[in-house]
């Protein structure tokens, strides 16, 4: 192929940086990328951080400077959504009805966020967060103060949310379905730590508790199963996203939580690859597939990708790596989910003062790690998980001894 074609359907940070990746390798024929928004491709991590608390400004948020698709001879579509593809023929169709021919065709679409799904819940005063209009409605929302706020889900989103909500000096109540908050993340004993951390800062609490419904009108609340009405001038629903699987289902391809890839990001349909939320890939480290929504699985993703679109041998071995804020916390994990299930968690250093590094242990090998308000350790983290060896708990979990030597 003397001039070679690489569509992009989808321009968020997995289909941005396949395009960056790209052209940092080299490729020299032409790529567009296709973005359902109107927006440049952009990050989300601040739109439940820094941006909704009102510490930056959106222009942080982007991917790269406006000026850089231009420069690199990248065609950014903005406004254009992908339908189906057709693999013999290696078109993609798109938005209006018109046919783009591929030589390789890379799936970005994303996630969604998932609704509340109760009656009463698509009234205007119930939020999600998702995108930079979702961002800027919810932060206009929350920054008058004083108001009664109801988060609906206790994830990540929820959390930081709830942080947000009571930086304006909101009163807030998060109602989850698991007992602890972030128990299905990071299992109960670091959820109780957030929980308790949401509790010092005034957030309420209703665990393992349903919502059943949203009354409008005057006396808005949110209707729990037990029949408790917790009224509210502002709902959001932080409630998890689901994969964007639409233009994979049109165009035949199998599904399997997401569009599954091997381990450089390759579908089973020849030149059609998947990254970021959507893509399920193969992680060689543990030997079975794993998708994930943060940030820097879409930054190795679509890395990956790139690299093989262009010949070169790519795995995915990143290790899955998010960070969170919530007022003064700040913390970073990595590990593999399905490992950390149910594994052993040790904790070095003062869990009660919020400065501490936490291990979840499986046979004695570490297989996760969260660093809290301890900082510069990543590197050691990683290091203890890819190797794969067994581990002293007790040299583990004890300050004196240097990460380094373990």
């Amino acid at each position: 192929m003397s001039n070679p074609t690489v569509v992009i359907a989808g321009a968020g940070l997995a289909g941005a940086t396949t395009a960056v990746e790209l052209r940092a390798r080299g490729f020299a024929g032409r790529i567009l990328l296709l973005g359902a928004e109107e927006h440049h491709p952009y990050i989300r991590p601040p739109l439940s951080k820094e941006y909704l608390k009102g510490e930056s400004d959106l222009d942080d948020a982007y991917v790269q400077p406006v000026g850089w698709y231009t420069d690199n001879d990248v065609e950014l579509l903005p406004g254009t959504e992908a339908g189906s593809f057709d693999p013999a023929a290696h078109e993609l169709f798109v938005s209006g009805g018109a046919r783009i021919t591929y030589d390789s065709l890379v799936l970005a679409t994303g996630a969604h966020a998932r609704p509340l799904g109760v009656p009463g819940s698509g009234h205007g005063a119930v939020f999600s967060l998702r995108t930079i209009e979702d961002s800027q409605w919810l932060r206009s929302a929350l920054e008058v103060g004083s108001r009664r706020v109801v988060v609906v889900g206790s994830g990540w989103i929820g959390m930081e949310v709830a942080a947000a909500a009571r930086g304006y000096g909101n009163e807030v109540t998060v109602v989850g379905r698991s007992h602890v908050p972030l128990a299905p993340a990071v299992g109960p004993e670091l959820g109780a730590v957030f929980e308790s951390l949401h509790r010092d800062n005034g957030v309420v609490f209703r665990n393992a508790a349903h919502v059943v419904a949203v009354e409008g009108g005057d006396q808005q609340a949110v209707v729990l199963a037990t029949g408790e009405h917790l009224a509210a001038d502002v709902v959001v629903a932080g409630v998890g996203a689901a994969p964007n699987t639409s233009v994979a289902e049109q165009s035949g391809l199998a599904l399997e939580n997401g569009v599954p890839t091997d381990e450089g990001m390759r579908t089973v349909v020849e030149d059609v690859y998947a990254v970021g939320d959507v893509a399920n890939p193969l992680l060689p480290a543990i030997g079975q597939r794993l998708r994930n929504e943060h940030w820097a699985n879409a930054i190795a993703g679509g890395t990956v990708a790139a690299r093989s679109i262009v010949g070169e041998a790519a795995s995915y071995d990143d290790i899955p790596y998010f960070y969170s804020d919530q007022y003064d916390l700040g913390m970073e994990y990595s590990g593999y989910a399905p490992l950390a299930a149910g594994a052993r968690v040790v904790f070095r250093g003062d869990v009660s003062a919020r400065e501490f590094i936490a291990f979840w242990l499986r046979d004695d090998r570490v297989v996760a790690g969260m660093n809290v308000n301890v900082w510069d350790v990543q590197e050691q983290i990683q290091r203890l998980i890819r190797s794969g060896g067994p581990v002293d708990p007790e040299r583990l979990t004890d300050e004196s001894v240097d990460l380094a030597e373990l």
